[in-house]
């Protein structure tokens, strides 16, 4: 009878364990498969931000291209391949060669060649597109955001509130709502405007992009150089 009872203690064991690594395998197995995704976060990086934040590092001889003279404001800085819970990346090793003529096509929405080279590298070849219908998608989906006109001239720092940046992009954009979009932080400044759409580049909530949003009562824009 003991014999018995501990045979049925172990096959319980076991079939509790399969049970339990069951749907974790079943994730694994979509991991970094190319195409095999369920959204696109659209990611706008604040320009000036990322110029102040690199001259501060001492590291604007990297930036250059992006920091010099020119008037940026909210810039491309990804489309990204999103699960519900978590992200795909780097899904082919060695990535597909991204064609120069391609790279320099997108140099208006992403002004620095490398992160061009970067974001199709970890990002891109998780979309299960080619090269140019990625940098395409890309190009869709920064022509569905009207980027509001308080923020294409500012001339002065601006210290605000996330939400109002958010509030701002919402009501600029028709159909765009609160669980569709994040603003994210350094300890100061804004860093990214951060938008989920769907394959088709349609708005759509994305409770998990959320939760990883600044929470800091105000942040700091620093404005527009150049112009």
């Amino acid at each position: 009878m003991f014999r018995l009872a501990l045979v049925s203690r172990l096959l319980i064991s076991v079939l509790a364990f399969f049970a339990a690594i069951g749907p974790v395998s079943a994730q694994d197995r979509r991991q970094n498969a190319p195409g095999e995704f369920d959204f696109y976060v659209l990611a706008l990086s604040w320009s000036p931000s990322f110029c102040e934040a690199a001259s501060e590092r001492g590291d604007g001889r990297r930036a250059q291209v992006q920091c010099g003279g020119r008037p940026y404001s909210f810039v491309v800085h990804g489309l990204w391949p999103q699960y519900e819970r978590g992200f795909p990346e780097y899904c082919q090793r060695p990535a597909p060669r991204l064609a120069r003529n391609v790279m320099s096509s997108m140099l208006d929405l992403m002004p620095a060649p490398g992160l061009i080279y970067n974001e199709w590298d970890k990002h891109g070849t998780c979309s299960g597109l080619p090269a140019r219908a990625y940098f395409e998608s890309i190009r869709k989906a920064r022509a569905a955001v009207k980027i509001p006109e308080e923020f294409l001239q500012l001339s002065e720092p601006k210290t605000v509130a996330p939400g109002e940046i958010e509030e701002a992009f919402i009501k600029a954009n028709p159909g765009l709502s609160s669980s569709a979009i994040s603003v994210t932080c350094d300890s100061k400044r804004l860093s990214e405007v951060r938008i989920c759409m769907s394959k088709d580049m349609q708005f759509r909530a994305c409770e998990e992009t959320d939760r990883r949003a600044c929470r800091r009562d105000q942040v700091v824009m620093p404005p527009i150089r150049g112009g």
